[in-house]
């Protein structure tokens, strides 16, 4: 009878441990949030792009590099296969194209999901930097952007202990970065399923260069998107269980120094920088619970978080635009250009808003 009890009682508080940590990570995820729409003026769909657009990032002139076909774990599945796409946002056409790849490069399973354009100061040449998830490991595709024919030039790969699950990248070399790995397990199970109910902060921010790789910055919840102050002093680091975004400054050696912490009040994903102003432009989940327990019929919405004078006493932060999933699901982020704003996505589509 004694160890029937003492078994019941075992039950009963892994039973009451389990609930408390669902109900921690709903509250994460902001579960019982509901937003009301805000939406800009003529916004379009670009055309072809119905597999996502996780991340997009923008060059000096205009042409916005999109990353579409992303396969994440617990995510909708998307169809096809990974690409990489390229806009001209002055273009009222608003359809990207599809860049050439090398033919030596393995498209099957070509997974992209954060991105980094580097522009190499001594020629102008664009480096592309794409975290590539193929059969669900890490590691990151350096190619050279050819501008003559639309294509990528595979430069190197880049595998390492390290970089281990890779969510988001930022250029500081032709062969260096700073990236986020968002999990803290390297294994399929334990990423998905134990370490969000643990939900502590383990994630981290690796410095790679052929030189030196370390950590950089740690103590995260869970490190998303990453990104670079025009300065090129500072680091901003999305920790979207956190709902904050984190300014790092950058050490002589590398490493990272905590400098501020920025609440947005929502999961805020990837960060893009506007080179003139400083500002920082998020793509935001406002109810994270909605893109976990997919359901079509209440879909997960978007949301656009502006951030200015991130570095003042007193940071600016605007709602700019949001949506309750009927017209984009699961925004991951946003960046402008010329009065225009993208918007991407996990899983869904891309849109271009007029900002005024």
């Amino acid at each position: 009878m004694g160890k029937v009890i003492y078994i019941s009682l075992v039950i009963a508080a892994l039973s009451a441990l389990l609930g408390e940590r669902i109900l921690n990570l709903r509250k994460r995820a902001l579960a019982s949030r509901e937003v009301v729409n805000k939406h800009l003026p003529n916004c379009v769909a670009l055309k072809n792009v119905d597999s996502g657009s996780e991340d997009i990032t923008i060059l000096g002139d205009g042409r916005a590099f999109i990353s579409t076909g992303l396969k994440y774990p617990g995510m909708p599945v998307t169809e096809g296969i990974g690409k990489m796409l390229l806009l001209d946002v002055q273009d009222s056409r608003m359809k990207p194209v599809e860049l050439r790849m090398p033919r030596n490069f393995d498209l099957e399973s070509f997974n992209p999901h954060g991105i980094s354009a580097y522009v190499d100061p001594r020629d102008d040449t664009v480096y592309l930097f794409v975290v590539n998830h193929p059969q669900h490991k890490t590691q990151v595709e350096i190619f050279k952007f050819v501008e003559d024919d639309l294509s990528l030039l595979h430069v190197k790969t880049i595998k390492h202990e390290l970089l281990y699950s890779v969510n988001d990248i930022v250029a500081v070399g032709v062969d260096s970065f700073y990236a986020t790995n968002d999990h803290y397990f390297a294994q399929e199970f334990l990423k998905a399923m134990v370490e969000p109910l643990l939900c502590q902060p383990w994630s981290n921010v690796v410095y790679y260069s052929p030189n030196e790789v370390k950590v950089a910055a740690d103590g995260f919840y869970c490190a998303n998107g990453i990104n670079l102050s025009p300065d090129k002093k500072h680091i901003y680091v999305a920790d979207i269980f956190d709902h904050t975004v984190h300014v790092l400054g950058i050490k002589d050696d590398n490493s990272l120094a905590p400098v501020k912490t920025v609440a947005v009040g929502s999961l805020a994903d990837n960060i893009e920088v506007d080179p003139e102003s400083g500002d920082l432009w998020i793509g935001c989940h406002p109810n994270a619970w909605k893109l976990l327990i997919f359901d079509p019929n209440d879909p997960p919405g978007s949301e656009v978080i502006r951030i200015q004078n991130i570095h003042s006493d007193e940071p600016v932060v605007t709602q700019v635009y949001v949506d309750d999933g009927r017209v984009l699901m699961g925004s991951s982020v946003a960046a402008v250009y010329g009065g225009k704003l993208l918007i991407g996505s996990v899983f869904h589509k891309a849109l271009c808003c007029d900002l005024e």
